[in-house]
């Protein structure tokens, strides 16, 4: 469920609080209020401090602007539930990666670089699908949420979770002994 300790960022930035938004709308809110902030401007002391914080101006902004994390903060002020209390996957998706990430490790075996670069272009496809459908879940939301509507919500997102560590781990790059699991 929401922490109430959070900082809720639509608030925050004077932005709609709805999953579909601008980014140049983001980065509008967020300039006027980052100026708003600037110590010659600020003038008395504002209701709330946290919106002349230049650092919970920039977290804001940072979530706003992520599609995932803007999802995720979302459905935290809605009141559904965090990863932690809901680590469910739609189903069949964890036996259907299982078979993905078998013929992935044999493709980049035999193909290499090629073969990566195909299977990235692949997630970066599952990852949008994911996102057009917590959008589309989102959009389609009782007035008043549903327990089942939001928690919906969270296995979507627990899935597209699942495609990013997915695109994370073919990064040639990756060191699983540094990775941010």
């Amino acid at each position: 469920m929401a922490d109430p300790t959070q900082i809720n960022p639509f608030l925050l930035l004077a932005v709609p609080q709805r999953y579909p938004i601008d980014r140049s709308q983001i980065e509008r809110a967020y300039r006027q209020r980052l100026s708003a902030a600037h110590p010659d401007a600020a003038g008395s002391q504002p209701v709330n401090a946290d919106q002349h914080d230049p650092a919970a101006l920039n977290k804001a902004r940072s979530v706003l602007l992520s599609d995932e994390q803007r999802a995720i903060a979302l459905l935290a002020i809605l009141g559904g539930p965090d990863a932690s209390a809901c680590r469910d996957l739609p189903d069949g998706f964890l036996m259907d990666m299982m078979m993905q990430r078998q013929e992935i490790e044999s493709a980049i075996e035999t193909g290499g670089e090629q073969e990566r670069a195909e299977w990235e272009r692949w997630g970066v496809e599952q990852r949008r699908a994911h996102r057009d459908r917590v959008a589309d879940l989102f959009e389609g939301l009782s007035e008043r949420a549903q327990p089942d509507e939001l928690r919906a919500i969270r296995v979507e997102l627990n899935a597209w979770r699942y495609i990013e560590r997915l695109i994370e781990q073919l990064d040639p790059e990756y060191d699983p002994a540094n990775a941010d699991l």
